[in-house]
């Protein structure tokens, strides 16, 4: 990298992973490439055994296999190799800060190894180019219809633009669903741990666990069981009605069941 002016290492992550959730997902595949202010290259990668099964979600889309990564390192034995390469480093990827950080950093903190990018530059070539690129709706209205927006902001402007952009793109992209459910799913698409549409509560194995706050990663059983309050408190606050009927139910002893695949 001859563009880049450098103090200290760059270390360029990216990871496959179990699925979406940077809290509870895992890792199965880590490449690592450290390049020194001197211009110097050093590599790290492995698969990675991530102790549970790899769901099909996940494998259709970076094909990775239970059976790919069976008699691979698990990342507790691995860590200390990734530590000591980019503990002293500045951080880059593509997504990096949002998504492969953030599952490295839950792993680090699953086996006890105090990691932090806190003080550490982070370089995110996806944010670069949404700034570089705008992605707003005169940008779509440009790309799609070739034509300026004139008037933007203005929302009997901007919604006719926004189903002119759409008829466009459903032209321009015969990769498209053709109905409104398909497109609902294509736009919206979901986390197949999650267990309410926001994601608060999540499956891991077989358990629902919190995704966020003061028992983030601890079964809804064992809050159910140890902190009943929180319960309460939820109910209270402005969470999503589905998220409320879990809580609810969790109140009478009746916990949410894993689907079947």
């Amino acid at each position: 990298m001859t563009n880049l002016q450098l103090t200290r290492p760059v270390a360029f992550i990216d990871v496959e992973t179990t699925g979406l959730n940077t809290q509870q997902d895992r890792i199965v595949d880590i490449s690592v490439i450290k390049i020194h202010p001197d211009g110097r290259e050093e590599t790290l990668n492995s698969m990675i055994n991530p102790g549970i099964p790899i769901p099909i979600e996940a494998t259709q889309i970076h094909g990775i296999t239970d059976a790919d990564v069976f008699g691979k390192p698990t990342f507790q034995e691995f860590a200390p190799r990734v530590f000591q390469f980019v503990q002293d480093c500045d951080i880059g990827g593509f997504g990096v800060a949002k998504f492969d950080l953030l599952v490295l950093e839950s792993e680090f903190q699953r086996v006890e190894i105090n990691y932090s990018s806190k003080e550490k530059c982070v370089i995110d070539a996806q944010r670069i180019y949404h700034k570089l690129e705008p992605r707003d709706l005169s940008a779509a209205y440009l790309k799609y219809c070739n034509k300026q927006l004139e008037g933007a902001h203005k929302s009997h402007i901007d919604v006719k633009a926004t189903i002119e952009v759409l008829e466009s793109q459903l032209l321009s992209h015969s990769e498209l669903p053709r109905d409104v459910n398909g497109l609902h799913e294509y736009c919206n698409p979901r986390d197949p741990t999650w267990i309410d549409a926001d994601g608060k509560l999540a499956w891991f194995g077989n358990n629902a666990v919190f995704t966020f706050g003061l028992h983030k990663g601890k079964t809804l059983q064992d809050v159910s069981k140890n902190s009943a309050d929180y319960f309460n408190w939820m109910l209270n606050k402005d969470f999503s009605p589905g998220v409320k009927e879990i809580i609810e139910n969790a109140r009478k002893g009746v916990f949410p069941t894993k689907p079947s695949v």
